[in-house]
């Protein structure tokens, strides 16, 4: 089982600053190799990469048939999902990686080796599942860089696999996803105040792995019916500069001064991901927001029985949540993005619901990655308030919008 302290795959490449769903969304921008340490992470040779870009056009070293042809921010997801689902960090493909001498081109064994592993893959979902990535990097390592071929026998008497489905089948005898949904906007304040409610703006602290002076701060801006902006500050440290993720309802961008690719616009998958972000910053447009809703089976979460409701958003992403059986209040939300490697998830896990005008928004909430986990506090809610359109457009590198 990892610890906190294991998470210290790929995330400070990966820009995994992917945001919390429901009511509020949230971004984890620390770096886990800072985490470590307690020490600012040196700085890292850099990218541009141009809206749209490829990773092949952008990462020359990239040429494997799937990989090359994505989106750098789906690039990006990709090599999360093979470092977890190996147990890896960057550094075990990347010499250097983590420092200022890292050699992205480089070709190690365990680079070259993970090409055909990512052909061979490619490879088997094409002749046999018409393309669908049923078959990806986890099925096989689960977190081993060599699969395991025998099961143990602990195991095989032992409790059953908990690992569950990506994709969620209605099951019968479950309550209607339109069942579900309307008990949780009951349960927020009801349907004609959420319908009421246009825009709001949240502010609050946020901890996490990384031990910044004085810890980060957080601003969250949200206007229906589908724009949105978090903007994290380190007042105490402003070397770090500002971290933002932005989506004005058609164009996003991301600016992580820290990250190797820094600021760039979001296209592909992680676009698809901010629209759902930013629609599902307002719970009342849940049913519009998504199709194919549908309810799986009952399942428990820290000892609370969950109901949950899957539906797609556009372009294959799939967003889980599990609301409480008796209060009806959105516990968990995971959304799932696709890449060659397997599923990209994140999770936000919600607690200590406060009313805010005749509203509840959850005060506290655990956004965990494939890289790590960050805790967000909420020290004020504002709702429909006025936001200037500008909040809502490219950030402004290192400096507060």
């Amino acid at each position: 089982m990892r610890t906190e302290s294991d998470f210290s795959r790929a995330g400070w490449m990966r820009v995994w600053s992917v945001a919390a769903l429901a009511l509020l969304i949230g971004v984890a921008l620390t770096s886990p190799a800072a985490a470590q340490t307690g020490k600012a992470m040196p700085p890292q040779p850099k990218y541009e990469a141009q809206p749209g870009q490829t990773a092949g056009a952008l990462f020359k070293a990239v040429n494997t048939s799937t990989l090359k042809v994505l989106p750098v921010a789906d690039f990006m997801d990709a090599m999360g999902v093979m470092t977890a689902a190996l147990g890896f960090d960057c550094s075990d493909c990347h010499p250097g990686a983590g420092s200022d001498k890292v050699n992205w081109v480089f070709d190690t064994q365990r680079k070259i080796t993970a090409r055909k592993m990512v052909e061979m893959v490619a490879v088997i979902n094409r002749n046999n599942f018409g393309s669908q990535g049923r078959v990806t990097c986890w099925t096989c390592h689960h977190g081993r860089e060599v699969p395991g071929t025998t099961i143990a026998l602990d195991k095989l008497y032992g409790a059953p696999n908990d690992e569950k489905d990506d994709v969620v089948l209605q099951a019968p005898g479950e309550a209607s996803a339109t069942q579900v949904l309307d008990k949780y906007v009951q349960a927020l304040g009801g349907a004609q105040k959420l319908a009421g409610l246009k825009s709001f703006v949240a502010t609050g602290k946020q901890g996490g792995y990384a031990r910044t002076r004085g810890g980060g701060k957080f601003e969250i801006y949200a206007k229906t019916p589908d724009q949105r902006a978090v903007i994290v500050s380190f007042p105490d440290a402003p070397e770090r500069g500002d971290q933002s993720r932005v989506y004005d309802g058609k164009i996003g961008w991301v600016n992580t001064p820290r990250s190797v690719l820094g600021e760039y616009q979001v296209t592909g998958s992680e676009l698809d991901r901010l629209k759902a972000e930013a629609q599902l910053s307002f719970p009342g447009q849940f049913k519009t927001a998504l199709t194919n809703l549908r309810t799986g089976y009952s399942d428990t979460i820290n000892d609370r029985d969950v109901q949950v409701v899957q539906g797609n958003g556009t372009n294959g992403v799939l967003v889980t949540g599990y609301f409480d059986s008796k209060t009806g209040l959105l516990t968990r939300m995971i959304i799932f993005t696709p890449t060659p490697a397997g599923n990209a998830s994140t999770q936000v896990d919600y607690d200590d619901y406060r009313d805010v005008g005749g509203i509840k928004f959850p005060f506290k909430f655990t956004f965990s990655w494939l890289d790590g986990r960050d805790a967000f506090e909420l020290t004020d809610v504002k709702v429909n308030v006025p936001i200037e359109t500008a909040r809502f457009g490219k950030p402004r590198a290192g400096t507060r919008n």
